[in-house]
């Protein structure tokens, strides 16, 4: 699973895994309003992470997350960062999206967001437009990004028939480091072209 934007207008997906080998996918379904998009790879990318079933998700909750940022001028491998549920909505009240603090940059969109657990909380989506909102307010926003919601992307890979693997967070402490959280994205996670 991905966002809509990131396999929009493609005509096929190349996926590089963990240990560097190259599979073909092809979108099986894409939603635009959510936007996710369900690809379908010849071959393992992985194993699947486990999505949070409960509890709800909380303001200052902290997050992490996994992704391949600025592809060709950052690292060519994945990047980690850590921050916090901000918001339990989206830009403009979105319900279908919650707002963090970590970091995130053009190429983070479909990876995963996870909580210290390392279960599945959204999937990172976008950043503000801090241009943008600083030419309106005068104001540069710092640390103002958006993931889907955990429950949007489950409706949506039970509406395309695929069946992921739920388990509670337990209460209190966190019972992982950041770190080892990106130990269990790190297998699961691959980097995506799209080809046109």
């Amino acid at each position: 699973m991905t966002n809509h934007h990131v396999t929009n207008n493609c005509t096929e997906m190349r996926a590089r895994t963990a240990n560097g080998t190259e599979l073909v996918g092809t979108v099986l379904n894409s939603d635009e309003e959510r936007d996710l998009s369900l690809i379908a790879v010849q071959g393992t990318p992985g194993p699947p992470l486990v999505f949070r079933r409960g509890p709800e998700v909380r303001r200052g909750e902290s997050v992490v997350t996994y992704g391949f940022p600025l592809a060709g001028l950052l690292s060519s491998g994945p990047t980690l960062t850590t921050g916090d549920v901000s918001a339990l909505s989206g830009l403009g009240d979105n319900p279908n999206q919650i707002q963090i603090s970590a970091p995130v940059q053009p190429g983070n969109s479909g990876g995963p967001l996870l909580d210290l657990a390392g279960h599945v909380v959204g999937v990172v989506v976008s950043k503000l437009n801090a241009q943008r909102i600083a030419q309106r307010t005068g104001d540069i926003p710092q640390n103002v990004n958006f993931a889907v919601r955990v429950e949007a992307a489950l409706d949506f890979l039970r509406r395309n028939n695929v069946q992921p693997r739920l388990e509670d967070t337990p209460p209190g402490p966190a019972s992982r480091s950041a770190a080892e959280v990106g130990d269990i994205a790190h297998p699961s996670t691959v980097f995506l072209r799209c080809m046109r």
